[in-house]
C-alpha cells in the first residue's frame, strides 16, 4: 500500500476467509485425487456452484487495493510469474510424478496479473472518470461477456461463431478449442471488468471514506492471511497434498 495509506483491515479479513474457502474447497478434490475415496468428488462439484461468489470477492478486493498500491503494474508482473511457476509445476514436474490433469495453463493467478498490469497502465485514464459511472459500465460489460468461455454473450443469449473457438492460444482471452483443458481457468474476458469494477469502487478506499469498522481488525488470522494470501495460495496445494499422502499412508 501507499504509504500515506490507512490499513483496510476488513479487507484484508474478507480476502483471507476468501483464501480459506478456496483451500477448503480443493480439499475435497484433493480427498478425491489422492484418497481415491469417490465422495470427495462430489462435494468438491457441489461446493462449484459458489466458487465463484468468493472468486469474485477475490478480485473485487485485487481491484480495490490497485487504487492503493504504490506500484500496481509490478504487483502485477509478480503475481504473473507467481501464475507461470505454477503453470511449470502442474504442466511439467507433476504429470513426471504421475500426476494426471492437473495442469493449469491460465488459472486465477495468471488472470490476477494480467488484470493488475492493465490496470495499472489505465489507472490515469480511471482516475479521470467518475468512479461510478466506472463501476456500473465495469458491471454491464462483465454481464455481457459473461458466458464467454461457453460460446456465447450475455449469459449463453448471444451465440458466438464456433470459428473463434478454433484455436487454444486465444484461451486466456476465453476463446479456446474443444480439446482446451486447465484445471483453473480463469480467463481475462470476462473477470478483468470485476477487476475494474473493484478498481473503480476503490476510489472510496482511496479517499478513506469507508466506515470506521473496516480500518479495525478484528480477527488476526484472517488478516495475516489475507495480507499474505499470494504465499498461502502457491503453498495450500503442496501442503494438502503432502497432508493427503500421509493420511494414505496412514490408511495403508
Amino acid at each position: 500500500m501507499a504509504e500515506n495509506k490507512k490499513r483496510i483491515h476488513m479487507l484484508d479479513e474478507i480476502r483471507g476467509f476468501a483464501i480459506l474457502c478456496m483451500i477448503f474447497h480443493h480439499m475435497f478434490l484433493d480427498i478425491g485425487d489422492v484418497l481415491g475415496l469417490s465422495w470427495g468428488y462430489r462435494v468438491f462439484d457441489a461446493l462449484c456452484t459458489v466458487q465463484p461468489l468468493f472468486w469474485a470477492i477475490f478480485i473485487i478486493i485485487s481491484g480495490i487495493c490497485s487504487r492503493l498500491s504504490r506500484n500496481t503494474v509490478k504487483r502485477g508482473v509478480i503475481v504473473l510469474a507467481c501464475g507461470g511457476a505454477i503453470t511449470f509445476v502442474t504442466a511439467v514436474i507433476m504429470p513426471l510424478l504421475n500426476f494426471a490433469q492437473c495442469e493449469i495453463y491460465f488459472g486465477i493467478l495468471h488472470c490476477l496479473g494480467v488484470c493488475m498490469i492493465i490496470t495499472g497502465i489505465l489507472m490515469p485514464l480511471f482516475r479521470k472518470i467518475d468512479y461510478r459511472i466506472g463501476a456500473v459500465i465495469s458491471i454491464i460489460l462483465f454481464m455481457f461477456f459473461y458466458g464467454i468461455e461457453e460460446g456465447g454473450l450475455c449469459f449463453g443469449l448471444i451465440t458466438l461463431p464456433e470459428s473463434m473457438y478454433r484455436y487454444n492460444f486465444t484461451a486466456p482471452l476465453g476463446f479456446h478449442g474443444s480439446n482446451f483443458y486447465s484445471a483453473d481457468y480463469f480467463p481475462i474476458i470476462p473477470w478483468i471488468f470485476v477487476f475494474f469494477f473493484g478498481s473503480f469502487v476503490g476510489k472510496i478506499a482511496e479517499d478513506e471514506r469507508l466506515p470506521e469498522v473496516m480500518y479495525k481488525k478484528h480477527c488476526k488470522f484472517l488478516s495475516f492471511t489475507g495480507r499474505n494470501s499470494l504465499w498461502v495460495y502457491l503453498a495450500h496445494q503442496p501442503v494438502l497434498y503432502a497432508v493427503m499422502l500421509v493420511i494414505s499412508l496412514i490408511i495403508n
